[in-house]
């Protein structure tokens, strides 16, 4: 049991004991830790480390994410009790770097991980393609260990299984129209100050085309923006899925007012059909509800043809990773390389071809 004076290295020697010992039952009993990670990604630059900052309380400045990043927070949920460990990780680049998500989901914390998708609000043009990228390799990820699982551990595949429909009863009338994330999910719609400038038609169909996803997906979902009491919104349902706090119910669906809408307590018929005319939707082939509502949705917001890895920068070049030993070791490597390709290139260049003609 972590111990409020242990450090992080304390916690990563736990979890490689807990590692080696998969058997033990995962479950919180009383006066036992609760220990919860959750993975935050989505665009670049989209405020994903501001939201980790502020559910943390912690006032720092913001740093560029260079890869994948970690850090924890402790609560204690009661008074004399032991606090409880969240683990945050932060996917940084976009969609480009999205296979490290292998590295904070595994098989050992699947039953305790959940999934912020932070969506840049003011970039409409890049959104279902960064959202569809990221949530798609992800799942796949996640089916892989489910699938594992059910051979090693079929009684705790089935109890995740079973979980994703916790928020949706099977009264519900959209029970048979949607397909829950497999993990618990939340999506932050972020810069809504920007968002809030756009036309009220861009607005509305950005929002239909959110909550429809969300609910699709299982997944809660909020706008958020630099404002404390809409960050305070955006952390009430992170907290719920790191510490446990308890979920609210309150629901605001009006498309003029930042969005905030808990996992189940959306619907279809409140959504409503995509915002397009019945002309345009007939013309349109799709095999799913998620594909016709993407191809509405790329009909005003055509995908911007961009690539996250050119955008990358080198991290050798970031002064905030300065260190002056290694960097001169990398500029005398980097002469050397220069050298040996002029040397090369002379080389080629004297070389003596045959010539079949």
């Amino acid at each position: 049991m972590p111990k409020a004076s242990d450090t992080l290295w304390d916690l990563a020697i736990a979890e490689v004991k807990k590692r080696e010992n998969p058997d033990n039952d995962d479950d919180v009993k009383p006066g036992e830790v609760w220990e919860k990670s959750i993975l935050f990604m989505g665009n670049k630059n989209g405020g994903k480390t501001t939201i980790i900052l502020r559910c943390l309380e912690r006032q720092e400045s913001p740093k560029p994410t260079l890869a994948l990043e970690y850090t924890f927070g402790r609560r204690a949920r009661r008074h004399n009790t032991p606090k409880d460990v969240a683990h945050f990780w932060e996917l940084g680049g976009g969609t480009s770097l999205v296979e490290l998500i292998r590295i904070p989901i595994t098989s050992h914390n699947i039953r305790s991980f959940a999934v912020v998708l932070v969506l840049d609000l003011s970039k409409p043009h890049e959104l279902w393609t960064t959202m569809e990228s990221l949530l798609q390799v992800t799942r796949n990820h996640v089916n892989k260990i489910l699938t594992k699982l059910e051979k090693a551990n079929p009684e705790v595949a089935a109890e995740i299984k079973q979980r994703m429909w916790n928020d949706l009863q099977r009264d519900h009338p959209d029970y048979a129209l949607v397909d829950p994330f497999p993990i618990p999910l939340v999506i932050i719609g972020s810069k809504y100050d920007i968002f809030h400038e756009f036309d009220s038609e861009m607005r509305k169909i950005i929002s239909k085309t959110l909550r429809f996803v969300s609910h699709y997906y299982g997944a809660s979902l909020v706008f958020t923006s630099k404002s404390e009491a809409l960050l305070l919104k955006a952390r009430a349902l992170i907290n719920h899925l790191a510490f446990g706090y308890d979920k609210s119910k309150s629901v605001s669906v009006d498309p003029s007012k930042p969005l905030f809408i808990p996992a189940g307590l959306d619907s279809m018929s409140q959504i409503g059909p995509p915002p397009a005319s019945d002309s345009d939707l007939g013309k349109m082939h799709a095999t799913t509800p998620l594909e016709l509502w993407k191809k509405v949705f790329e009909k005003t917001f055509p995908p911007k043809s961009f690539c996250d890895l050119q955008d990358t920068k080198d991290p050798a070049q970031d002064i905030q990773y300065t260190e002056y030993e290694v960097d001169v070791m990398r500029a005398q490597k980097n002469q050397e390389l220069e050298q040996y390709k002029r040397n090369a290139s002379k080389s080629w260049k004297e070389m003596d071809f045959d010539s079949d003609s």
